[in-house]
């Protein structure tokens, strides 16, 4: 697969972005809507999340959405429930690019994200992409012999006790993204919903550092083009943009925005 770099269509685009040191740019998908997704496809995203841990997302509607990406740049991934490797085989085979798996707070559970998306012997990853090599246009085998190396394999750093094994987690061998999820750590520290509190920023701040001057991509939210701007300042490589349910709201509340009624 990586003779593929100049592919716009492949699974491994973000790391070409990587390469090229620019940052990614997506958005989480929590609505099962293949409508939604041909609509953020074509709308200049690099990536989505399909949420089947906070949204009502089940193994048909996901299928669905990886699909409804296909001929088009953009990267689907999915964000699954819990850290369990398994967790990650069915959207895998679906045709996911990249697995998601929550509180990755220690080295061992670092180790078990990069478990899940590999093959043996690299991996837990066991054979049954019967529709993977649908999505990217390969054969069976090309799917297979590319898979290693082109799945990311992304934890998401939400709870307090990772700051005490972030050094350990970033030196985890094939370990691509780690996300850092400000509204599960603010509330691992007993301030949920206060993201923005001294104690919070600072917490992300520390994580920042050991993330970004590590071979492991950093990850994170942006709610604002200047929040964005900022963020990439300090080495961010996959930002979220915003959510569909949010996209939507937005786009309703501007549209209301000045009509006299």
């Amino acid at each position: 697969m990586e003779g593929e770099a100049n592919s716009q269509y492949s699974p491994n685009r973000l790391r070409i972005l990587w390469r090229e040191g620019k940052t990614a740019l997506g958005a989480i998908c929590t609505i099962p809507s293949v409508q939604t997704v041909q609509v953020l496809a074509r709308s200049g995203l690099d990536w989505i999340l399909i949420d089947m841990e906070h949204g009502p997302i089940d193994a048909e509607a996901a299928h669905n959405m990886i699909a409804a990406t296909g001929g088009t740049p953009l990267v689907p991934m999915v964000r699954v429930t819990s850290s369990d490797h398994w967790q990650g085989k069915l959207p895998l085979d679906l045709g996911a690019a990249g697995i998601c798996f929550p509180m990755t707070s220690t080295r061992a559970a670092a180790e078990a994200v990069v478990q899940a998306v590999r093959y043996p012997p690299s991996g837990q990853r066991y054979w049954g992409p019967f529709y993977a090599p649908l999505r990217w246009d390969m054969s069976m085998q090309e799917y297979i012999d590319g898979a290693d190396a082109d799945i990311l394999a992304i934890g998401t750093i939400e709870h307090v006790d990772a700051l005490h094994s972030i050094e350990e987690i970033v030196k985890t061998p094939g370990l691509d993204l780690l996300f850092i999820g400000p509204g599960d750590l603010a509330t691992s520290m007993g301030l949920k919903g206060k993201v923005d509190s001294p104690e919070v920023l600072e917490v992300i701040a520390t994580l920042e550092r050991s993330i970004a001057k590590s071979p492991v991509m950093l990850g994170g939210v942006a709610g604002s083009r200047e929040m964005a701007n900022a963020m990439i300042a300090r080495g961010y490589r996959a930002l979220v943009l915003g959510f569909d349910w949010s996209f939507l709201q937005r786009g309703v509340v501007s549209s209301l925005d000045g009509i006299a009624r």
